[in-house]
């Protein structure tokens, strides 16, 4: 049976920090630093500086630099890249995959760009895994990726609370056929495309092109029919998360109590709380991102990272990698770690 297990994994985060005071202090008040904090669960975050290093593409081929390091593969073994850096980059319609592979010297790979906002880490993981099974002369796979929509976000506009954790970075994981160890079991993604349009950047593309009059909202994240999205979201949400995350246990071979940690995005602080317990795990078996930030589709590198780092996943851990992205779509892994 062929195998696909992870080699390593590397990440990138900026200098620079916003805290809850300063989150609070730009909704004017609206939000409380507390509440900030108690509610929507952030201490601090990770943004954006006006350093060169701090573009998308750039963070993610940093994040791939030091998975190499980490990992002492050599570029030239990469046969693939897939890119997860956000739509949001340096310059429009560049392929980051291509940035990538010039900028770490992967010279014998191909590149392609792939996006499910932040579900994105979790499906490229199952496409380089079914890729690796399929394509028997390819070997590794580098997943990399960078991420800032942070500079989307008006304060001012409360109707996108819910994306004030809204951070920056990079992460990179580095998957390999055969590897016989930290093996990628089974993943189960779903969508629902009914609110594809109800949130997301309204000025700027072929419906609502950028004219003098609507400048001001070029690049802005808004909620465009917020009843819609949080109705869908508020019945059906939780019982998609649940249905991956059994389903890809299954596929595994796995039950609920197998898992060891809990590799999630940020969430509020109540709904992080709320699907621990109903998984039968306790806040040790997972790590709260409140200091980082939700970096989009980076969460699930940048909390496997700090779970080795902390000794909450280590030879035997059951990691069940889980994550939604706007559009919408929700998704989990299993891995088998060791």
């Amino acid at each position: 049976m062929v195998n696909v297990g992870i080699v390593g994994i590397g990440t990138y985060l900026p200098e620079k920090i916003m805290t809850a005071k300063e989150i609070s202090d730009a909704t004017n008040g609206v939000w409380s630093e507390d509440a900030v904090r108690a509610k929507l669960g952030i201490n601090q975050k990770y943004i954006p500086s006006e350093n060169a290093c701090d573009g998308t593409q750039e963070m993610g081929a940093l994040a791939a630099l030091k998975c190499l390091e980490n990992t002492g593969v050599d570029p030239l073994e990469i046969d693939a890249i897939i890119c997860i850096t956000e739509e949001w980059k340096e310059y429009p319609l560049t392929t980051s995959a291509c940035y990538v592979q010039d900028r770490i010297g992967a010279k014998n790979a191909w590149g392609i760009d792939v996006q499910n906002r932040c579900c994105t880490c979790v499906s490229a993981m199952k496409m380089a895994k079914d890729m690796l099974i399929a394509d028997e002369e390819m070997n590794t796979v580098l997943i990399c990726g960078g991420y800032r929509n942070c500079d989307m976000i008006d304060y001012t506009d409360s109707g996108v609370s819910f994306m004030f954790n809204l951070g920056a970075g990079g992460g990179a994981i580095l998957l390999k056929k055969n590897y016989g160890k930290n093996l990628l079991l089974g993943t189960h993604l779903m969508s629902d495309g009914s609110v594809v349009h109800t949130c997301g950047v309204k000025v700027g593309g072929i419906n609502e092109p950028l004219t003098c009059e609507n400048i001001g909202e070029m690049n802005k994240l808004r909620l465009m029919d917020s009843p819609k999205m949080k109705g869908l979201l508020n019945t059906v949400s939780m019982p998609n998360w649940y249905h991956c995350i059994d389903e890809a246990l299954r596929k595994s071979g796995k039950t609920r109590a197998d898992i060891d940690y809990l590799d999630i995005l940020h969430i509020k602080r109540s709904g992080h709380k709320a699907m621990l317990a109903d998984l039968g795990l306790t806040e040790e078996q997972s790590i709260y991102l409140e200091n980082y930030g939700h970096i989009g589709q980076i969460d699930q590198i940048l909390s496997l990272e700090l779970a080795l780092k902390e000794g909450k996943v280590k030879d035997g851990s059951v990691v069940c990698m889980i994550a939604a992205g706007i559009g919408y779509t929700w998704a989990a892994n299993i891995i088998q770690w060791g």
